[in-house]
């Protein structure tokens, strides 16, 4: 059952996946919202610069109708002025033309962004595969474009045959009317219809858009398979990553135990922490934690420590706080000057000892360290209980 579950495509693709999918061209796109946006352009430009761009179209028809003598017979004369009529047809459309190229170009942005990729050119022969083309014919997607195309037909037409029957009667008055007014009331009529079976589009595009949407997601879902294979090939396999943190812990440890037969002591709890330091007077402002540990740590630290006679001494609120606020490899605080520096007078003097003989040191029983700096005084505590 994990098996097949893996295989199922639930999880939303990553972001590089979409990042890929977009390298290659496959965004989400929405024709209806296209087809809509510019259609709508078409509609507004007209109804607000229709009327500007008809009369310079009739003055240059006027114009182009009525020739003199020296045009009609003179066929370079004719064609200067077929070239002149056609620039200035051109000029006085233009404005509309730049609006419905603008909004062809950036109705791509209303959804899916702006896309340009050479990888969409590239012939793909799966394509001509007949039983895929078979196969498409009859998928759900086709059978989604063929009832988008039915609603927005049946919308359509129920807007058209109700703008039709709302004008038919102003439709029969135009027979009436002047030619001037009865043309340009016509014109009316034509926008006002061409703009409310636009709406209509509108309707279709808000429908079709969060289904294409959700469309594309559901195309580039991934299995918990494809995430897994994904995350090892971006951030590396975990097992890999975690033996190698082992591997480097190892070699950090290894390095730590052997600068413990260089330290001068390790201070122990006696069982659970231990704590190497080392001094060498003149090269250092101050001790240096060599190693610490804990539990096993500690054991193999002291193990070490006892194979190369280096000192230990018990004192337990010393190793907690040096364990708890001194890093491996840095001085210890200025607060634990006091504490460790009778720990090291302790073990130079046992050092004499050992050269010279003479009076055996007493191992220091109460070393003095800061209540806050020991974990286990309730003055390094704060109130709600956390260590301070």
């Amino acid at each position: 059952m994990s098996e097949d579950s893996d295989l199922e495509k639930t999880e939303p693709a990553s972001s590089r996946k979409l990042e890929q999918a977009r390298e290659e061209g496959d965004v989400p796109r929405s024709r209806e919202l296209a087809t809509c946006t510019v259609l709508l352009a078409a509609g507004l430009g007209m109804l607000f610069t229709g009327e500007g761009m008809i009369r310079s179209l009739n003055r240059m028809l006027a114009s182009g109708l009525s020739l003199e003598r020296e045009h009609a017979f003179d066929e370079s004369l004719l064609m200067v002025r077929l070239g002149t009529l056609v620039f200035d047809a051109l000029v006085a459309m233009l404005p509309f033309a730049g609006l419905l190229l603008l909004v062809a170009i950036a109705s791509p942005l209303l959804i899916g962004g702006w896309l340009f990729t050479t990888k969409s050119l590239t012939p793909k022969f799966s394509r001509l595969n007949p039983m895929s083309g078979i196969g498409n014919m009859f998928s759900v997607r086709s059978l989604v474009e063929l009832l988008k195309a039915i609603g927005k037909t049946l919308l359509v037409g129920a807007i058209a045959w109700f703008v039709i029957k709302g004008q038919f009667e102003p439709m029969l008055a135009l027979a009436t009317e002047p030619l001037q007014s009865g043309s340009a009331h016509l014109g009316d009529m034509l926008v006002t219809g061409f703009i409310a079976i636009v709406c209509g589009l509108v309707v279709i595009a808000l429908i079709d858009v969060p289904y294409v949407l959700w469309q594309y997601a559901s195309k580039l879902k991934m299995t918990k398979e494809e995430v897994r294979q994904e995350s090892k090939e971006s951030d590396g396999d975990p097992h890999v990553k975690a033996r190698i943190r082992q591997l480097q812990r190892e070699m950090a440890k290894r390095r730590m135990m052997s600068e413990v037969p260089t330290a001068d002591v390790v201070v122990t709890n006696p069982t659970h922490y231990a704590v190497a330091l080392k001094y060498t007077e003149g090269k250092m402002r101050a001790p240096k934690v060599v190693a610490k540990g804990a539990d096993e740590v500690a054991a193999k630290i002291r193990e070490i420590a006892a194979e190369n006679k280096v000192a230990l001494l018990e004192a337990p609120p010393l190793a907690r706080a040096l364990y708890k606020h001194a890093e491996l490899g840095d001085e210890i605080p200025a607060t634990l000057y006091t504490a460790v520096a009778e720990v090291l007078a302790y073990v130079f003097q046992l050092r004499a000892y050992g050269q010279h003989g003479g009076l055996r040191p007493e191992a220091p029983d109460n070393v003095p360290v800061p209540p806050e700096l020991d974990p286990h005084n309730p003055a390094s505590q704060k109130p709600d209980g956390r260590m301070q």
